[in-house]
């Protein structure tokens, strides 16, 4: 049997953990929608109007995915676990690549976006996970016999928490009992930390204000949290918004070790999500992970390219989104917006929901 190449993301990794200057960036593809928003997950057919489709079936998102991987400019590629066990487990898609297959491992409450309803994002997020760490590293709820190295050996767990006692205590004791069956199992796991979901509507609250400084709030809440974690039991690097320039250098210069990524949030203007990558790793984020904004692309691998060539300091934003139109152009692919509009900032979501 061949011998598995290097992942982009260990080398990566040790290398800014030992030189933060170092210039790598980690990319990661978020295709693990469909935990969250069902039928729309896998984005609409082309032409088709995003909010009511036609959507493309599970299986045109997971043919995406075998492209994006086959391409190896991305050094993650995040799933739900049937997807991963369809690709990373049955194909054994990741065995002979340089990407590492990731799952998501819990779902919590805020994430359940089922069109028609809108209810669940408003309310505070409550922990729930539907997979397992077996499962998403085997398949099965119990490893079966004889296994020995799993096909995935990393997870993203995610937490909101509300500025509330009694629910972010809930959600950190969720995160207590995954790490421990994540160390015993020897599973790996990214930390994702969203923006307080609906910090007016705890019931134990007497007024409905927020957090007065959002950002630090997030930013302590990570520091807190990862402060009573060893080594052997902490995340390999961190998915939170983009928190503006002052509070991520201070993050990312706080501990050399927590390595920084930011998310990408709605899909907004081609620039928006190339500038993002561009001004956070300005600022010492040294990792993106972009689901929606890839699956909005014209031509996620022509996207997924000008993407990388920002991340890597060889394009500035501006410049890579009028390479990218010139290869659309050169594909014969009609943009969705012309390119002076595609050029435009644009205000984003920061939040799943």
């Amino acid at each position: 049997m061949p011998t598995s190449p290097t992942k982009t993301l260990d080398a990566k990794l040790a290398r800014i953990v030992a030189d933060p200057n170092c210039g790598d960036f980690i990319l990661a593809d978020a295709k693990d929608a469909d935990m969250a928003f069902g039928l729309g997950a896998t984005g609409p057919k082309p032409g088709a109007d995003p909010a009511t489709g036609p959507f493309r079936s599970i299986d045109e998102y997971r043919q995406q995915i075998r492209e994006i991987v086959h391409q190896g400019l991305v050094d993650v590629m995040l799933m739900s676990a049937s997807t991963s066990e369809a690709l990373a487990i049955d194909e054994q898609l990741f065995a002979g690549s340089a990407v590492t297959p990731a799952v998501r491992m819990n779902d919590t409450t805020d994430i359940w976006l089922a069109a028609g309803s809108g209810g669940y994002a408003r309310q505070p997020a409550l922990p729930f996970a539907t997979t397992s760490i077996a499962q998403a590293q085997f398949g099965h709820i119990d490893p079966p016999a004889g296994a020995s190295r799993p096909a995935v050996d990393l997870g993203l767990f995610s937490l909101t928490l509300n500025d509330d006692a009694t629910l972010d205590r809930e959600m950190l004791v969720a995160y207590g009992a995954f790490r421990a069956g994540a160390e015993r199992a020897r599973f790996r796991h990214f930390l994702e930390v969203f923006l307080p979901n609906a910090p007016g509507r705890v019931p134990s609250r007497e007024t409905n204000a927020p957090p007065r400084d959002v950002a630090r709030f997030l930013a302590d809440h990570v520091v807190r949290t990862l402060a009573g974690v060893p080594r052997a039991g902490r995340p390999v690097f961190l998915k939170i918004p983009y928190l503006g320039p002052e509070v991520t250098e201070r993050l990312a210069a706080y501990d050399r070790t927590l390595v920084v990524g930011i998310l990408g949030g709605g899909a907004g203007t081609t620039h928006d999500a190339f500038a993002l990558v561009a001004e956070a790793k300005r600022h010492g984020a040294r990792v993106a992970l972009f689901g929606r904004k890839i699956n909005a692309a014209e031509h996620q691998l022509a996207f997924v390219t000008h993407l990388r060539a920002v991340a890597d300091d060889q394009l500035p934003p501006a410049d890579a989104v009028k390479s990218y139109h010139a290869q659309l152009q050169a594909l014969r692919i009609a943009p969705r917006r012309s390119l002076d509009q595609d050029l435009e900032r644009t205000p984003t979501s920061s939040a799943y929901g």
